[in-house]
């Protein structure tokens, strides 16, 4: 049974920090490129920031700079360290193991989702 487990979201005021985890089992982690989406309230659900098997990473315009993905493979966990925050960013954040074919990236598992507000 595959599980991804979010931790470290909260409520921060603008201009601060959160580092969110995701805690992975029943998949083969070091075989799995990870992503971090959100979804803000009457939004579509966003990727944010991606990385390969490899450590290769990519993110939108809307966080580079201020958001960093990363991974621990003898931890089977990945992080979204996120760097002055501002209320745009309020929002479920979501992680997931995919797949990336060409320039799509294909979601095969969500975790649960963690919540990130940021106050004004």
């Amino acid at each position: 049974q595959v599980q991804l487990v979010e931790s470290g979201g909260g409520l921060v005021q603008a201009g601060g920090s959160l580092r969110l985890s995701c805690a992975a089992s029943g998949i083969i982690f070091t075989r799995n490129s990870m992503a971090w989406y959100r979804q803000a309230p009457g939004k579509q659900r966003e990727r944010v920031a991606r990385i390969t098997s490899g450590g290769i990473t990519a993110y939108p315009d809307s966080v580079k700079g201020r958001f960093t993905i990363s991974r621990d493979n003898a931890k089977n966990t990945v992080y979204l360290q996120m760097n002055s925050l501002k209320p745009e960013d309020t929002a479920a954040y979501y992680c997931a193991a995919v797949t990336i074919q060409g320039r799509g990236t294909f979601v095969n598992y969500w975790g649960q989702g963690t919540r990130v507000t940021v106050s004004s």
